[in-house]
C-alpha cells in the first residue's frame, strides 16, 4: 500500500509509544503488556480482520513536550469518571489533567502528529506466571497524519485525525524543482557509499542497492534513517518533515554521520592490526637478528639495542674488576633471552640491582670532629654524662689512630631512653646517612644475607637493601634490638652478625643474592639492646657496651621542659602563644600517669593534651565569620576565656578581608594554660594513686619488693596467705622456675627459724601441719622470673606467721641462700628509681651493692634511707615496726 493511496478512517484508536518514533516505511516489533494496550489491539485488530491500521503517537517527557498536545491516557486501565472526555488539540501548549484520590491517572504528553501503521504479523501468548494476555505484533510505518481530536473512553483512546503526506500531484511537482534533484542525487550518492562500506560485513547490501534503484526517492529517505540508531528529538523531527526538500537534507545529515563513525572505527581496526602485525614481525625477527649480531661480533657496539641503557649504567657503576665481568657476562646471557622466558625478568631485576649499588659512592667527609659530636650530643639529648663521655673517648682514640676499625657501639638501656636517637645524633655529627634496621623476632639468616635467586622469593638482605636506598657505601647502621635476636645455632641471624660484625671478614660480605662480595668495612655499626644478659656472649666481644640508665622524675621535667613540649608544639602545629603546659602539671603526669624509666609515655601523654587544644582552634577557625563591617568571632575557646575573665582582643578588619586573612590576624590575648581539670579531662583518671602501697601493706602477709623488667624497676607486692590443708604450697602470678625454688627456700627458711623467731612453740612444731600457703605475686598477667625476689618472700611468710605488718614505707631486694646469707643483685640503680617514683621512703639493699650506689643520683639518694643487710635477720629487723617480730 503506497503512501500517497492511503485511506484513513475519520476515527481510530490510538496506542502511545513512549520514547520511541515508527517512522513511515519502517518494520518494528513490539510487544503489548499492559491492559490498555492488549484491549486496543484486541478491538482493532485481532477482531477486525478487515480493518489493520492502528495509530501510533510518540509520548514524550513533559521536560520534552514543546509544540505537543496534552492527553490524558490511564496507564492502569482505570478511570475516574465514566463516559467521555474531549481535549481538543492546541499546538503550542501544554496542559496537565490529573485527578485526585484513589483513581488518579497519569499524564501523557503526546506529539501531535503520528504514523499509521500496518499490522504484518500478530501473535497472541501469555505472560507468566499471572497468565495475563499479552500479543506481538510485527508493524509497518505507511504514512503521517496530525491529530484533530483525542477522546478518552473507558481504558482506551480513539482519535480524529488527518492525513498530512504530500499528495501524488504534489509530489510530482516537487519533482521538478532543480534543488530537490540536486538532494535526491547527492542522497543516492551517499547512501551508496554507505552501501559499500557495510558491504563487506552485510550480506543484504546487493538488495539494498536494487531498492536504492526502484523505491521512490521520498519512501528511500525514510526507509534509511529508520535503520539508523539516532535521538528521539531527531526521530520527532524527521516525523514532522513533511517538506521532501527538508526531509532528504535530513537524512543525508544522518547517512554522513553514520558513514563518519563507520571510517573512524575503520582506521581505529587497521591501526591495531598493523600495530599487531609489527609486533609478530619483531617477535619473529628479534631471535634471528641477535644470531646475525653475534655471528658478526657487533652485538656490544650496536646503540639501538634494548640493554644499552643498562650497560651504560654497569659500566659507570664503579664495580671491581671481577664483578663487573660477571655482571657483563650476565647481560651477554640476558641479551641472548626471549622476554617471555621465565628467568629473563629475574636477570634483568638482577642486573639493574647491581649496577643501582654505590659501589665506591660515599657520603662527603666531614672529618671526625670531637667538638661536633659533643654539640650534637648535648643539643639532642639531656643528661646521660656517663654515656657521652664514653662515646667522645672511643671517638677520640679513633681519630688518633684511624687505621683501627670504628668501635661498634651498643647502647643498652630501657625503651624511652633514647638509644636510637643518640645513633641518629653520631650519623649527623659525622655527616653520614643513617639506616634502621629491626632485629626483633628475626630468626631468617636470609634477613641479613638475602636468598638465592634460583629460589622463589628470591631478595637482597636488608643490609645490602639497605645500602642500596641510601645510595652510599659508608653509612650508619643501627642494628636495633640485637638482643631479641634468637639463640647462637647454626645457619641463625647472629651467626652471619659475627661476620658482620667482624672487621677482618666484612670487607667481602657475600650476600646469597647477589653472590659476589660487598665492601661493609666503611660502614659504621651500632646497636641497642634492653639488657646486656640476652646478647650472645660471642657478639658483645665484638661491640663496646654503653649502658644507659633510666631518667629521675627531675630529669624528666628539665627534658619534657627543654626538648618534649617544644617538639609536641612544632609536631601539631602550635606554639606558646596558644598552649602552655606548666611545670606543674608535668610533674603531676609523670607521677599519675608515666612512671616509667624513659619518657616515650611522657611524650604521648603531651602530644594527648597538644591534639585537644589543636582541635579547639580549629574549630575556632571554622566559626570566624563575616557580618557587614564587624567581624565577629564565635568559639568554644573565646566563650571560656571570657568567662574565665582574660583578657581578648578584638579587631575591626576591612570587609574585603577573606577568612583565611581573619584566621591569621584573629588571636586570643592569652594561651590556653592547662590545669588539672584539663589534664584529667584529657588524660582520664589517674593510673596511678599516692598511698596505693599503704593499701596493699595494710594486712600482714605482703612485703614489698623491687625487681627489674625490660621496662625498668619497679615494685613488686608479694601476698601470703594460709588455709585449712594438707601442708601444700600454692604459687601463682607466671612465675619461672627460678622464682618457685626461691619461694621452696624462703618457706624452708622460715620453718627451720620457726622456733627461734618464736613463730612456733618449739622445734618440733610443723607451721604447715593443716595447712596450706598460697603466695601470690601481683600483676599476675605479667610473666616473672630472676632470684631478687627472695628476701621479699620470706619478709611476707614472717609478716603472715607473726600476724604484723610490714611497713609500708619500705621496699626490699636481694638473694637469700638457704642459710639466710644476703646476696647482691642486679639493676640496682633502676630499683632505687622505681622505689624514688613510687614514694619509697627506705629501701632494704644487700650489702655487696653498696658499690653500684655510684650510678644512682645524689638527689635521689637524698630523698630515701638506704639500708644494707649481710643477713635475713638484719631485713627482718629492719622491715617491721618495733624490729624484729621476735624482738
Amino acid at each position: 500500500m503506497a503512501m500517497e493511496s492511503v485511506e484513513l478512517p475519520s476515527r481510530w484508536g490510538v496506542r502511545p509509544s513512549r520514547n520511541e518514533v515508527v517512522i513511515a516505511g519502517a518494520v518494528v516489533q513490539i510487544g503489548c503488556t499492559d491492559p490498555s494496550s492488549v484491549k486496543l489491539v484486541e478491538q482493532e485488530l485481532w477482531q477486525r480482520e478487515e480493518k489493520q491500521l492502528i495509530d501510533i503517537l510518540p509520548v514524550c517527557d513533559e521536560a520534552e513536550s514543546i509544540m505537543v498536545g496534552p492527553v490524558l491516557y490511564p496507564s492502569n486501565g482505570a478511570v475516574a469518571e465514566h463516559g467521555e472526555r474531549n481535549l481538543k488539540n492546541q499546538s503550542g501548549i501544554s496542559d496537565s489533567h490529573k485527578l485526585d484520590g484513589k483513581n488518579q491517572q497519569e499524564v501523557f504528553h503526546c506529539h501531535n502528529r503520528g504514523v499509521a501503521a500496518r499490522a504484518l504479523n500478530l501473535s497472541r501468548g501469555a505472560e507468566e506466571p499471572s497468565g495475563r494476555v499479552t500479543y506481538t505484533i510485527v508493524r509497518e510505518g505507511l504514512c503521517r497524519f496530525i491529530v484533530q481530536e483525542l477522546t478518552a473512553r473507558g481504558t482506551s483512546c480513539t482519535a480524529r485525525i488527518s492525513p498530512v503526506d504530500m499528495t501524488k500531484a504534489e509530489m510530482e511537482q516537487a519533482g521538478q524543482d532543480p534543488d530537490f534533484i540536486a538532494l535526491a542525487r547527492q542522497f543516492k550518492a551517499t547512501a551508496m557509499e554507505l552501501i559499500s562500506a557495510l558491504e563487506q560485513k552485510q550480506k543484504t547490501s546487493r538488495r539494498t542497492k536494487v531498492l536504492l534503484e526502484t523505491i521512490s526517492i521520498h519512501k528511500l529517505s525514510d526507509i534509511f534513517v529508520a535503520s539508523f540508531e539516532i535521538s528521539f528529538q531527531e526521530q520527532l523531527s524527521m516525523l514532522n518533515s513533511v517538506d521532501l526538500k527538508v526531509r532528504l537534507s535530513k537524512a543525508i545529515e544522518y547517512i554522513d554521520r553514520h558513514l563518519q563513525s563507520i571510517r573512524v572505527v575503520k582506521k581505529i581496526l587497521k591501526a591495531v592490526e598493523v600495530q599487531l602485525s609489527m609486533s609478530q614481525s619483531k617477535f619473529l625477527l628479534r631471535p634471528q637478528m641477535r644470531a646475525i649480531k653475534e655471528k658478526l661480533g657487533d652485538n656490544d657496539d650496536d646503540d639501538e639495542d634494548d640493554m644499552a641503557a643498562l650497560k651504560t649504567k654497569i659500566q659507570s657503576a664503579g664495580m671491581p674488576p671481577d664483578i663487573w665481568e660477571r655482571a657483563h657476562r650476565e647481560l651477554r646471557s640476558l641479551k641472548m633471552m626471549k622476554p617471555q622466558q621465565p628467568g629473563y625478568s629475574s636477570s634483568l631485576v638482577y642486573l639493574e640491582f647491581l649496577a643501582n649499588l654505590p659501589w665506591q659512592k660515599i657520603s662527603e667527609d666531614h672529618g671526625l670532629s670531637l667538638r661536633a659530636v659533643k654539640m650534637h650530643l648535648d643539643r639532642d639529648h639531656y643528661g646521660l654524662v656517663k654515656a657521652k663521655q664514653q662515646i667522645i673517648d672511643c671517638l677520640a682514640v679513633h681519630k688518633l689512630n684511624p687505621d683501627i676499625r670504628f668501635p661498634v657501639f651498643c647502647f643498652v638501656g630501657l625503651p624511652g631512653i633514647g638509644k636510637t636517637s643518640l645513633v641518629a645524633s653520631i650519623a649527623a655529627a659525622l655527616g653520614r646517612k643513617f639506616i634502621h634496621i629491626s632485629l626483633r623476632g628475626m630468626k631468617d639468616e636470609a634477613d641479613i644475607r638475602g636468598r638465592w635467586r634460583a629460589y622463589m622469593g628470591s631478595r637482597p638482605g636488608r643490609l645490602i637493601d639497605g645500602i642500596k636506598r641510601v645510595g652510599v657505601c659508608n653509612p650508619v647502621i643501627l642494628l636495633d634490638d640485637i638482643d631479641k635476636i634468637g639463640s647462637m645455632s647454626v645457619e641463625t641471624p647472629a651467626v652471619v652478625l659475627l661476620k658482620v660484625l667482624d672487621f677482618k671478614q666484612n670487607k667481602a660480605f657475600n650476600d646469597r643474592y647477589l653472590n659476589v662480595p660487598f665492601d661493609l668495612s666503611k660502614v659504621i655499626f651500632m646497636a641497642t639492646a634492653n639488657e646486656v644478659q640476652s646478647i650472645s656472649p660471642l657478639l658483645l666481644k665484638r661491640m663496646e657496651v654503653i649502658e644507659l640508665p633510666g631518667y629521675t622524675p627531675e630529669e624528666k621535667l628539665k627534658i619534657a621542659m627543654q626538648y618534649l613540649i617544644p617538639r609536641v608544639l612544632d609536631q601539631h602545629g602550635l606554639s606558646s602563644e596558644f598552649l602552655q603546659i606548666p611545670e606543674g602539671i608535668v610533674k603531676l603526669v609523670t607521677r599519675r600517669y608515666t612512671r616509667e624509666a624513659g619518657v616515650r609515655n611522657l611524650e604521648q601523654n603531651l602530644a594527648a593534651l597538644a591534639r585537644a587544644v589543636a582541635v579547639r582552634l580549629a574549630e575556632q577557625d571554622h566559626a570566624t565569620s563575616l557580618h557587614k563591617d564587624m567581624h565577629q568571632l564565635s568559639s568554644s575557646i573565646l566563650e571560656s576565656r571570657l568567662a574565665e575573665g582574660a583578657e581578648v582582643e578584638m579587631k575591626v578588619l576591612p570587609i574585603d578581608v577573606d577568612s583565611q586573612e581573619i584566621s591569621s590576624t584573629t588571636r586570643l590575648h592569652s594561651p590556653v594554660v592547662v590545669d588539672e581539670d584539663m589534664l584529667e579531662n584529657v588524660l582520664g583518671p589517674p593510673r596511678f594513686v599516692d598511698g596505693e602501697i599503704a593499701d596493699h601493706v595494710a594486712t600482714p602477709g605482703v612485703s614489698v619488693g623491687l625487681v627489674w623488667t625490660e621496662y625498668g624497676g619497679e615494685i613488686q607486692f608479694v601476698e601470703a596467705t594460709a588455709m585449712t590443708g594438707k601442708g601444700d604450697l600454692c604459687l601463682t602470678g607466671q612465675l619461672d622456675d627460678v622464682i618457685k625454688e626461691s619461694a621452696q627456700i624462703a618457706l624452708t627458711w622460715v620453718r627451720v627459724m620457726a622456733a627461734d623467731m618464736k613463730l612456733a612453740l618449739d622445734e618440733k612444731t610443723n607451721l604447715m601441719e593443716s595447712r596450706d600457703i598460697h603466695i601470690h605475686l601481683s600483676a599476675g598477667a605479667v610473666p616473672k622470673d630472676g632470684l631478687s625476689a627472695g628476701v621479699a618472700l620470706v619478709t611476707a611468710l614472717v609478716s603472715l606467721f607473726s600476724k604484723r605488718r610490714v611497713r609500708a614505707d619500705t621496699a626490699i631486694t636481694g638473694k637469700m641462700t638457704l642459710r639466710g646469707l644476703i646476696l647482691p643483685v642486679e639493676g640496682i640503680k633502676d630499683k632505687i628509681l622505681a622505689a624514688h617514683r613510687y614514694g619509697i621512703k627506705r629501701v632494704i639493699l644487700p650489702e655487696g651493692n653498696l658499690k653500684d650506689l655510684v650510678e644512682v643520683p645524689s638527689a635521689v639518694l637524698a630523698s630515701l634511707k638506704i639500708i644494707f643487710a649481710k643477713q635475713m635477720e638484719d631485713i627482718l629487723e629492719e622491715a617491721f615496726e618495733g624490729g624484729c617480730p621476735w624482738r
